[in-house]
């Protein structure tokens, strides 16, 4: 395949020219137009590098359309792939909560189970548009989240974990106003349901959350899984992980909780929701407040795919980043922090992902969507 007329954007610059692919590899980059007549005209369309997502929550979507629905696992992540590629993303990790409380909807066991395995049946069969991997996310504050995880420890796509306490009155959650107002988006709660949930959530930290960090920090570091940490509020949280040998720190509630993890070397993930929308839905630090400081690294889409390329775009905007150095925080180095070598730019002897995008005003629109030179979307 040839492409012409064409804005490339690499690693450092931006230019209009022509790209080779041969073999599902980039073979060639060359500034300026080409005599051949067989080569695609993308009449100054962007061509991005293939986005990569290490964390989205996009499949339980899905899985539950409405509380109380229970979709068809394979029908779900049928349409999850779909969502993704359409979003430029080529590279997925899917972010697979592990670890049952009650009454949490799409995290209940069964379900977790049945995913892992639809992921599996799916990429057997070569039927995923985009490359999908598995994040394991642990809820360490539950019971069974050590067995789950050792019935998925196994599984072949398993790329990335990380350990995560939800519990209210503490690092996402550190407002519980705010923790059941967001449990109430589909219902109000009364006030002694609120005191049960929070007296048992509470609970079962304090039984189960130590011990079992350290037992999925222990596992991961024995089959050499990268390992996130998330929504480290506190020096002391960015202080554990690091011990730890954590290499990302998903979603920092807090500017001093960023500024150690970059301290530290702990490349930082925030959400891309949060860019687009100006701030966090939970009243925790500005994602374009810590890229002004210099102390964003990685975007995750986290439960909107088509957040991720605007708000690259976003930052250009926003922060003053160049459009390069957005893009490489939604692409490059989310894929080498999850040790993916061969992609993540637009440079020959890459894999060929990539996508088209058209700007209408200042909204980038994905128009297609290439995973290793074969057109997905």
């Amino acid at each position: 395949m040839l492409i012409k007329n064409a804005r490339i954007v690499t690693r450092d610059e931006i230019f209009t020219g022509t790209l080779r692919v041969e073999d599902g590899l980039i073979r060639e980059l060359s500034r300026g137009a080409t005599a051949a007549t067989d080569a695609q005209d993308w009449e100054g369309d962007f061509l991005l590098p293939g986005l990569v997502e290490l964390h989205t929550d996009n499949l339980e979507k899905h899985l539950a359309p409405r509380p109380g629905v229970h979709w068809n696992t394979d029908a779900a992540f049928v349409i999850h792939d779909a969502q993704i590629a359409a979003a430029g993303i080529t590279t997925v990790f899917d972010a697979l909560a592990i670890g049952t409380r009650a009454a949490v909807g799409a995290r209940g066991r069964e379900v977790q189970l049945a995913s892992a395995a639809a992921l599996s049946r799916f990429s057997e069969h070569k039927l995923l548009r985009a490359d999908h991997f598995l994040h394991l996310r642990c809820e360490i504050a539950t019971e069974d989240v050590i067995e789950l995880f050792d019935t998925l420890s196994e599984h072949p796509l398993l790329r990335l974990a990380s350990v995560m306490d939800h519990t209210p009155g503490q690092r996402q959650w550190h407002d519980r106003t705010q923790w059941r107002r967001f449990q109430e988006r589909h219902g109000k709660w009364t006030d002694a349901q609120a005191e049960t949930t929070l007296a048992e959530m509470a609970t079962e930290q304090e039984r189960y959350a130590d011990a079992h960090r350290r037992a999925i920090v222990e596992r991961c570091r024995a089959r050499h899984i990268p390992l996130a940490s998330h929504d480290d509020t506190l020096v002391e949280h960015v202080e554990q992980a690091a011990r730890e040998g954590i290499v990302l720190a998903e979603f920092p509630t807090t500017r001093v909780a960023a500024a150690e993890a970059k301290k530290r070397g702990i490349a930082t993930i925030m959400g891309a929701p949060n860019v687009v929308r100006g701030g966090s839905h939970s009243g925790n630090v500005s994602a374009l407040e810590l890229a002004q400081a210099g102390l964003l690294d990685i975007l995750s889409s986290d439960y909107v795919p088509s957040s991720l390329l605007t708000a690259a775009f976003d930052l250009v905007t926003g922060a003053d980043w160049t459009l390069p150095r957005a893009l490489a925080a939604v692409s490059c180095e989310p894929a080498h922090k999850a040790g993916l070598t061969d992609r993540g730019a637009i440079e020959p002897g890459l894999r060929a992902d990539f996508v088209r995008v058209t700007m209408l005003d200042t909204l980038p629109v994905p128009r297609a969507t290439y995973r290793a030179g074969t057109r997905v979307v």
